[in-house]
């Protein structure tokens, strides 16, 4: 059993951040720290990631533009500056090392076409941002992976917006209405082909979520190796559907909050056991995080967390 967290962490201290997970986790990963400004959180460090899109910061959130705009272009420069410094502070590391990205779908119900709403009401938009996004990330790992040679790679999609695609809950700009829902069989296509690409790319593609009702057949055919949930939100009526899951060979990856590490442990021995299997076949598997991102805790309080969940993965 491993230690992560799930990608965001509080202040503007990136160097010293790095450093701390490099330390404490023994699955470390690249920090954001959107408290740096909008081009280092989830969707401003993906739009820096777009490869042949340009985008740009409006009053109303990130929009597609003709060619790269000026906060694309500080996304893009930041995260260069984050690789150098996890570079120099990664020195000599070898282990797995986790990497994060706003999902196709996600990016979807953010993002806004050029002429306005979301790229969700476009079928070529979104089809055009999937593969925008897979090739982008590509270049990602390996870039990462130049600069931490002997390291392995493991890519986390972030996909907090899929089950409102999904579900046609993501209202229009106008706030009239929702957009029409995407069928799964599309929303599986966008998917794969961005796991595909971190496949492909010598990376474990992997996806997150902290909303509730995981649509877990759909993640677990779309090639994700492992699911990264909040097990305070999985109702008793999912158990079924988490055991096929993991006996798939998908692996789970629970979200545990507590500020008891005995308490921790617990109600993770409790979850896989309930689903019918031993430590012996699931610790080995499993990664535990805080059920969600950091950075709207204090330094101190994100730290202890982590120091939390990796003290119970000791145990």
């Amino acid at each position: 059993m491993r230690a992560t967290g799930i990608g965001s962490m509080p202040g503007e201290d990136f160097r010293g951040v790095v450093r701390f997970v490099l330390e404490t986790l023994d699955l470390p990963f690249l920090p954001e720290l959107p408290a740096r400004g909008d081009g280092a959180g989830m969707i401003g460090r993906a739009a820096g990631l777009l490869d042949g899109l340009g985008a740009d910061l409006q009053p109303a959130g990130w929009r597609l533009t003709d060619r790269p705009g000026l906060d694309q272009r500080r996304a893009r420069s930041l995260l260069a500056h984050d690789l150098d410094v996890l570079e120099e502070e990664a020195d000599g590391y070898e282990g797995d090392l986790k990497v994060q990205v706003a999902g196709p779908w996600t990016l979807a119900a953010t993002m806004e076409r050029p002429r306005g709403d979301r790229l969700l009401a476009d079928h070529g938009a979104r089809r055009e941002l999937a593969q925008s996004l897979a090739s982008g990330l590509a270049a990602h790992v390996e870039e990462v992976r130049r600069r931490v040679p002997a390291a392995s790679i493991v890519v986390q999609v972030d996909e907090p917006g899929l089950r409102s695609v999904l579900e046609g809950q993501v209202p229009t700009a106008s706030g009239a209405g929702n957009h029409r829902r995407v069928h799964p069989p599309e929303v599986d296509a966008a998917l794969r082909e961005v796991a595909d690409a971190a496949r492909g790319a010598g990376a474990r593609p992997v996806v997150h979520t902290c909303a509730p009702r995981v649509p877990l057949s759909l993640l677990a055919g779309a090639g994700f190796e492992a699911i990264s949930f909040d097990l305070g939100l999985v109702s008793g009526e999912e158990r079924d559907a988490y055991a096929s899951v993991l006996e798939s060979g998908v692996d789970l990856w629970p979200g545990v909050a507590d500020d008891d590490v005995s308490a921790m442990r617990r109600t993770s021995d409790r979850f896989f056991s309930g689903l019918g299997f031993g430590e012996e076949a699931t610790v080995p598997r499993t990664v535990l995080s805080p059920p969600c991102g950091l950075a709207d805790a204090s330094p101190d309080d994100a730290r202890r967390v982590l120091r939390g969940v990796a003290a119970t993965t000791k145990l």
